[in-house]
Order: structure tokens, then sequence, then C-alpha cells
């Protein structure tokens, strides 16, 4: 889940072993005691747990090299076609107010995974 951005909490990877769990059993319904995910993560070296790191989803959908290529491409184009000089061409970035911020929380991720994981998050900015 989390090569796609969704890395799951704690909370979420318990729910998952519970529904395994309640799957499995034909007796009466157990459930996983409350430090099972960090007792879990612990037996499998190649799991840890990190806190994330909010990351817009606009953005990580403009990762791809076909829509970087494409808009470079654009940009070409709008420069010759109008004869733009170099000296005419600005960088800037504009930002907002984000909102429907993802708060930074601990996951479970792959061990190998160096840094803080991303969470995406919804695009909306005002």
């Amino acid at each position: 889940m989390d090569q796609r951005g969704g890395a799951p909490r704690p909370a979420t990877v318990r729910e998952m072993a519970n529904l395994l769990l309640a799957a499995r059993e034909s007796t009466p319904v157990q459930t996983v005691g409350e430090n099972w995910v960090y007792k879990f993560v612990k037996r499998h070296s190649e799991l840890t747990t990190r806190f994330s790191r909010r990351y817009n989803y606009k953005r990580a959908k403009c990762e791809d090299l076909e829509i970087i290529h494409e808009w470079f491409n654009c940009v070409q184009r709008t420069i010759i076609q109008y004869r733009i000089l170099p000296k005419d061409i600005y960088n800037f970035d504009e930002i907002g107010f984000a909102m429907g911020l993802i708060a930074t929380t601990k996951v479970v991720t792959r061990a190998e995974y160096y840094g803080r994981r991303s969470l995406l998050q919804p695009g909306n900015r005002e």
C-alpha cells in the first residue's frame, strides 16, 4: 500500500488483522491486542514504522514523465510561436493556503525505505 502513497496507519493494520482473524476463525470472534501491530512489525525485519509527510495529490500526479515532457514541449512551442526571448522568461511559484491537509502520523512501511513516507492529500487550495 505504501508504494501507492497510502501507507497504512497502525490502527488500519490492526483492523485488517482482525478481519483476517474473523474470516479464519470458526470459534467466537477474537481480536488482536492493542500492541499487536508493533510486535508484528518488530518480528518482520522488512517492515518498520515511520512518521509520514504530506504530499499533494496533484503534485504526485504530475510526476509522470509523459506529462512532464508534454508540458515542456508545449512551453517550447509557445516560445517559438510568439518569438519569446530568453531574457523575457521568468520563473515564479504561486502558493496559497492549503485546505484539507493530512496530518503527520505514524504509518507502517517497508524497512528498506529511507526517510519519511509520503501520504497523498487532496489538492484543495485557495
